[in-house]
């Protein structure tokens, strides 16, 4: 199994007709995801890819079923395509734009809030490397390839690490289930402890890597969760050891500005909390490895 996307998931790609857009949904369909269709203002009734072109995604969910999206609109519209997606009845979303404002994401979690939790689109990002479930699906923009389908779920704040972490596992005969990137800005769709939920739920997952980083306490929110609700072991890597306290490093939300938020008091809380620290990025293979012989 896996959480979020699966070969079935019907998926519709908003920016459709862009080349960024068009670059991705190509990778996309050659990895053998569902894309139903793409939208892209103006230009509805057109084929593109061999995929028809709406101009609104309530016309592709009316008309082709879409139940999951992905965001390559530029960061001044991209809000709006994101409300726009909750408001047709997308169930997922994950939104790869980076550089969407702040007070624009404020403005996206207030209006998913308005719909009833049973009814609430889930998203992922913004500025986020997106989701795959390898030998299934993919809703992103990673490299396909370097994932094998196996049973460790990959949540992260960094894309990179996050493919980084998938082919070390791989040279380990490591396979995942379903990796999922959060995105690094300061405010986005879900936290890490959101898809702790998924991957808890999900029967073939049996163990969870968190990728995090300096800045928030998404981390050990996580943590917490994982210590009072979850069967499966953790493992996380936390990135930053080094950073100098107060300087933007990277991502828009790896900022220390309160106690708890380094990556040093980080990983301190975590190991307080059950969670197994990979000590370095080129060790996170190994410790999943050490993990999965014990279990």
């Amino acid at each position: 199994m896996a959480i979020l996307i699966d070969e079935n998931t019907r998926m519709i790609v908003q920016g459709f007709t862009g080349k960024i857009g068009s670059f991705h949904a190509r990778d996309m369909l050659n990895y053998g995801s569902n894309v139903v269709g793409g939208v892209t203002p103006g230009k509805g009734g057109q084929t593109h890819l061999d995929r028809p072109v709406f101009n609104t995604v309530k016309e592709a969910v009316d008309q082709v079923g879409a139940e999951a999206s992905i965001i390559f609109v530029p960061p001044a519209f991209a809000a709006d395509s994101i409300m726009e997606a909750a408001e047709a009845g997308i169930k997922y979303c994950v939104s790869i734009t980076d550089g969407i404002p702040t007070q624009d994401m404020m403005v996206v979690k207030n209006f998913l809030r308005k719909f009833p939790e049973d009814e609430r689109m889930m998203l992922t990002g913004p500025n986020c490397a997106g989701t795959i479930s390898p030998g299934k699906s993919m809703l992103g923009i990673m490299p396909g390839h370097i994932y094998m389908p196996g049973n460790v779920g990959i949540v992260g704040r960094s894309g990179t690490l996050g493919y980084e972490a998938a082919d070390q596992m791989k040279a380990l005969g490591i396979g995942i289930s379903t990796s999922v990137g959060i995105g690094g800005d300061p405010i986005n769709g879900s936290s890490h402890r959101d898809i702790f939920e998924k991957f808890e739920e999900d029967p073939d997952t049996k163990v969870v890597v968190m990728i995090g980083e300096i800045g928030g306490p998404q981390e050990v929110e996580a943590g917490q969760f994982a210590k009072h609700h979850m069967s499966k072991p953790v493992v996380a890597y936390i990135a930053g050891l080094t950073a100098p306290k107060g300087r933007r490093m990277g991502h828009a939300g790896a900022i220390i500005s309160s106690a708890g938020e380094s990556a040093a008091e980080k990983v301190e809380m975590l190991q307080d909390l059950g969670v197994t620290i990979s000590p370095t990025p080129s060790a996170m293979g190994e410790t999943v490895a050490k993990i999965l012989q014990k279990i």
